[in-house]
């Protein structure tokens, strides 16, 4: 089996590919290069790229996976050694390289060149080692850059979409350090080495909006407000990955995964149930339901946001927009514009006239789920109602009227009608099962 030769072309132009880089491309017979898009591929010509399989494939894995599967199909036929020449250095964020460190009895020789990473160092005025900075993938930065705080320097930010993702996965954590009073901004490094060079500050809202990418750019954060939650950011890019590679993740539909989210909803209530303050017993059960509902929430996100309509940080950000709006006598511009109130009923009755307001509706009634179970139903109702200061007449001759003053009762006792009716029935379902059993 031949060699194969990964070369290293720099960060720039042919003038900064390094001497024994350049030996090498002349000694080989067999000459590749991972992208022309890159402004010192010419000097490998003659050579054979492998921009078809970025247009065929549907990942950059598929893409990564092919290029090495060609590379060593080429080392085997043994008619010489194989160059296979990487913009930047083969050392940096060169995925390729670590699958062909992985082929069992292939020789690899690696030269090393020029990385966009030196370029930055000195862009930035940064020593790397003195700052720790980690270097990660734009197109993962969320999960790559979890738990971080920065410096970060942040490579492949090739497309609008991944500048959204990383604004979308980094927003929440630069609006909290905002609030606090930070000016947060991130740098754009394009073209480093090049005569059309930019090294330039945005604010984080308009990454999306004010650079137009290339795969020649890049971002220096130096810090952050607060660290990316990691758990939840690998958790989100697990969901996707089954999206992609599941055959039964693949067929879903926001209608398909109706009957999983009731199911699962049922599954978290029973939990619930089972759960002993005193004890403390059932909080593991409780974990793991909690868990399977918070999937089916991130599936249905994965799902909008293949529609191109919102993802797992747009929900986020909704609620935790919308919980602040509603909640004026906790957050407020100052201590001294917080709404006063006394009690929770006035919190209740506060919190129905801004969502009145914020989605114009004319009744209390509008927006109570009509598929909610009887008792569920009835409490929502009767909680409307005193949100508004409205006294229903109810008829008590009628078992309905029984029924709906039972759920009044519950609720003057601070007891939810539904749940305590369930647990009721369920101790007379093991009465039931007790004494068929004695019975045997």
């Amino acid at each position: 089996m031949a060699k194969v030769i990964v070369a290293g072309l720099g960060p720039a132009g042919p003038e900064l590919i390094t001497g024994a880089v350049r030996d090498a491309i002349e000694r080989a017979s067999r000459r590749f290069v991972r992208t022309r898009r890159h402004p010192a591929a010419v000097a490998v010509e003659p050579a054979e790229s492998f921009d078809d399989l970025y247009d065929q494939a549907s990942s950059f894995e598929e893409v990564y996976r092919a290029i090495v599967d060609r590379l060593v199909a080429e080392a085997r036929a043994d008619v010489g050694d194989v160059l296979y020449a990487v913009p930047g250095s083969p050392l940096v964020a060169e995925h390729t390289v670590e699958l062909l460190r992985a082929v069992p009895g292939l020789e690899l020789e690696v030269l090393a060149g020029l990385s966009f990473a030196d370029l930055a160092w000195d862009r930035v005025g940064v020593d790397p080692l003195a700052a720790g900075v980690r270097l990660v993938d734009g197109r993962r930065f969320a999960v790559e850059a979890a738990g971080e705080r920065g410096p970060l320097l942040v490579a492949q930010c090739d497309a609008v979409h991944v500048l959204s993702d990383i604004k979308l996965a980094a927003l929440d954590v630069v609006d909290r350090s905002a609030a606090g009073g930070g000016d947060e901004k991130v740098i754009v490094l394009q073209r480093l080495g090049l005569p059309d060079e930019r090294v330039f500050e945005v604010a984080w809202a308009d990454l999306d909006h004010a650079v137009a990418p290339d795969h020649l750019t890049s971002l220096y954060v130096a810090e952050m407000g607060a660290p990316i939650a990691r758990e939840v950011a690998q958790f989100a890019d697990l969901a996707g990955e089954l999206r992609r590679r599941c055959p039964w993740d693949r067929e879903q539909t926001h209608q398909s995964l109706r009957g999983h989210l009731l199911e699962e909803t049922y599954e978290v209530l029973e939990a619930l149930d089972a759960v002993d303050p005193d004890t403390l017993s059932g909080y593991e059960e409780l974990e793991e339901e909690l868990g399977d509902l918070l999937y089916q929430i991130v599936f249905h996100s994965v799902l909008a946001a293949e529609a191109g309509q919102f993802t797992l940080a747009d929900v986020a950000r909704g609620i935790h927009d919308k919980l602040k709006s509603r909640h004026p006598h906790v957050f407020g511009p100052s201590d001294s514009d917080l709404v006063e109130v006394d009690d929770a009923d006035e919190v209740l009755v506060n919190w129905e006239a801004i969502k009145r307001e914020q989605k114009g509706r004319s009744s209390v009634m509008d927006g109570i789920p009509p598929g909610l179970p009887a008792l569920l139903f009835a409490d929502k109702v009767i909680h409307k109602a005193r949100s508004v200061g409205v006294v229903p007449e109810v008829d008590t001759a009628t078992v309905a009227g029984r029924l709906y003053e039972a759920v009044l009762a519950a609720q003057a006792s601070g007891l939810d009608a539904e749940s305590e009716l369930r647990v009721f029935a369920n101790a007379v379902g093991e009465q039931i099962r007790a004494r068929e059993i004695s019975s045997l």
